[in-house]
């Protein structure tokens, strides 16, 4: 069946569709019923079910005659090592951490805080807490210890499992005094730490409260896995809210490893045995879904990669790691590629390495320029796949299903809505808009499996942060049209939209317009207020290595880009220079705290934010041009 079809078959009977996807999982009691309706606009799935998390990704393997497959492939140019991890040996070392955590008191649904860099081990203690029915929540290592506090206190831990250290080209970040400042600023307290202790750095334990990683294991009987209800959750992960306060998402047990079992083959055209890179990070959900829980539960071979796209040491260290460990499927985000793009704009590096097992590049996290797009089909000669989704989904909402059937690539696009995804454009009153006409992006409930429910002890702030815009939607946030052929086109979160005179616009529109001038390596577009026209656009410009024209000459052209493409009506006008534009720490660029800059207002600092340098560079080169007074 190809992808209409499927869609189809979804649309027609969403139960006997999910009821069959969810085949593919070991279940200690299968479930009898996929929906489940809370009433209210709530939902659930497979919630009549027993399933263990961990079992289905490694325990499965191992009786199924897996065992001696590498699960994990550990890459740390940083630290010139590699490490393979076979699914035996995996069982193994989860069975003895979930044994540790079982002996210091955790029982099914107490949660445990992970705070790790990008080592096996963060992995192992994920599905360790998946093994015993403990809820986890990981932390981005090195994470501020007021935000990591703000997490204790959100969910309550009963232990934290952290490392010494994390290490970054050039510096190793000590995680211990993070870790310990945390725990004195917040209410809630931990009964037990456990700590990997890092060559690289070690820490002192807290005696009474911090355990070492390995010695807490010893003599200490390895756990089995614990069945647990469909709807019991698996983890909590936060997601930075707009107001402050970070939001707890949810994700149930069931509803995940269903869902993220039927992408692996159907989106990442993966089979199992293969190996899949994510290039992300553990603290982020595209290492939950794509770097832990997904390729393990389809008994893939995973990448765990401690390093950065240029740096460690060049930016050939993407094709290298392709080409070493044979991958077939890698993901990553728009701006790891932009960041090789502008180092090595020719692709020199990619010459270096035999990529021909490579079957295609997935992008997302942030909108993906066609420009970067067309650079990469250019070097790599395979299709590049932007897709569309959120740390509250869990998995791809809009995407190319390659391996159901390989959809053309309509640059610009994240191509379609997968099965479960009902996408509808609305307006402002919630009425559906034509194809081709810039609105809200809503999908009609219920979400599917795999998604979130709720956020974690905070229903009323799901309900008004999600499902009260459009009743009877799920809002995304994001803004953007369909055409005529059902493809999707994500232009911009819904507050980049900008009102210029009375006309809609979007920055995605005039980024993609900038994006393409060939001396522009990178630029971001915000929306300055005007006491004239509501807000005028500003765009900022990273050059490409090796440019030397003047600034002046650039900055006017790519003015007389957006007129001659967008049209006088954007009152584009000024665009600046900058190194570099300030990002999270997952490559988002902070646009609104930009505004908040030139708009000369007060801002909170963003947490996730990679370094609180650039902002003053930012604001520097705002004030010659005469915004942040």
């Amino acid at each position: 069946m190809g992808y209409r079809e499927t869609y189809a078959a979804w649309q027609d009977d969403p139960e006997a569709f999910w009821l069959k996807a969810a085949e593919a999982i070991d279940w200690v009691e299968a479930p009898t019923q996929a929906l489940f309706e809370r009433g209210d606009d709530l939902f659930e799935w497979f919630a009549d079910a027993k399933v263990n998390g961990c079992y289905n990704a490694v325990d499965r393997h191992v009786e199924g005659g897996r065992g001696d497959q590498v699960a994990i492939i550990h890459d740390s140019p940083i630290t010139g090592t590699q490490t393979k991890i076979t699914y035996a040996d995996l069982q193994t070392r989860v069975a003895s951490l979930a044994g540790a955590l079982a002996a210091q008191g955790v029982v099914k649904g107490d949660r445990v805080i992970i705070y790790m860099p990008m080592v096996p081990e963060a992995l192992e203690a994920m599905l360790a807490c998946a093994r015993i029915g403990a809820v986890h929540s990981v932390v981005f290592g090195g994470f501020a210890a007021n935000e990591l506090a703000v997490r204790i206190d959100d969910c309550a831990p009963k232990a934290i499992i952290a490392a010494s250290c994390g290490l970054e080209p050039g510096r190793v970040v000590e995680y211990k005094p993070l870790l310990d400042g945390a725990i004195e600023l917040a209410d809630h307290k931990p009964d037990v730490c456990i700590v990997l202790q890092r060559p690289q750095h070690l820490c002192e334990l807290t005696p009474g409260r911090d355990l070492d990683w390995h010695d807490c294991q010893k003599d200490v009987p390895p756990a089995d896995c614990v069945p647990v209800e469909g709807n019991h959750p698996a983890y909590i992960l936060y997601t930075s809210g707009t107001t402050g306060a970070p939001k707890g998402v949810v994700r149930h047990t069931a509803g995940h490893l269903v869902a993220l079992n039927w992408t692996m083959k159907n989106i990442y055209n993966v089979d199992p045995g293969d190996v899949f890179w994510a290039a992300s990070d553990v603290g982020w959900v595209v290492g939950h879904s794509y770097i832990c829980y997904g390729p393990l539960i389809h008994g893939n071979t995973t990448v765990v990669f401690e390093g950065k796209p240029i740096g460690t040491p060049d930016a050939g260290t993407f094709w290298r790691i392709i080409e070493e460990h044979n991958v077939r499927s890698f993901f990553t985000a728009p701006t790891a590629i932009r960041a090789v793009k502008r180092e090595d704009p020719k692709g020199e590096y990619r010459k270096k390495y035999d990529l021909s097992g490579l079957r295609a590049l997935y992008l997302a996290g942030e909108r993906a320029d066609p420009d970067t797009i067309e650079w990469a089909q250019e070097i790599l000669g395979i299709p590049v796949y932007d897709h569309w989704w959120q740390t509250e989904t869990g998995y791809t909402i809009a995407g190319n299903p390659a391996g159901l059937e390989a959809l053309p690539v309509k640059v610009g696009s994240p191509t379609v809505p997968m099965p479960g995804y009902q996408v509808e454009i609305l307006d402002e009153a919630g009425h559906p808009q034509k194809p081709g006409e810039l609105g809200a992006i809503a999908i009609k409930l219920p979400l599917p499996p795999g998604t979130l429910p709720t956020l974690w002890n905070a229903e009323d702030r799901f309900r008004k942060s999600y499902l009260t815009t459009f009743p009877g939607y799920y809002e995304t946030g994001d803004a953007g049209m369909m055409d005529e052929d059902g493809y999707l086109y994500i232009m911009a979160r819904t507050d980049d939209v900008i009102n210029v005179a009375g006309h809609r616009l979007s920055t995605g529109a005039m980024e993609e317009v900038l994006a393409g001038h060939p001396d522009v390596a990178e630029c971001a577009v915000v929306g300055v207020s005007d006491a004239l026209k509501g807000q005028s656009p500003v765009g900022f410009l990273c050059l490409s290595n090796g440019v030397n024209r003047p600034h002046e000459e650039i900055t006017k052209e790519c003015v007389k880009r957006i007129r001659e493409q967008i049209g006088p009506v954007a009152a584009f006008k000024q665009a600046i220079v900058v190194d570099r534009l300030p990002k999270t720490r997952s490559g988002k660029i902070l646009r609104a705290t930009m505004v908040k800059i030139a708009d000369g207002q007060e801002f909170k600092l963003p947490a996730t934010i990679d370094d609180p340098a650039i902002l003053d560079e930012i604001k520097v080169a705002l004030q010659t041009i005469g915004y942040a007074k």
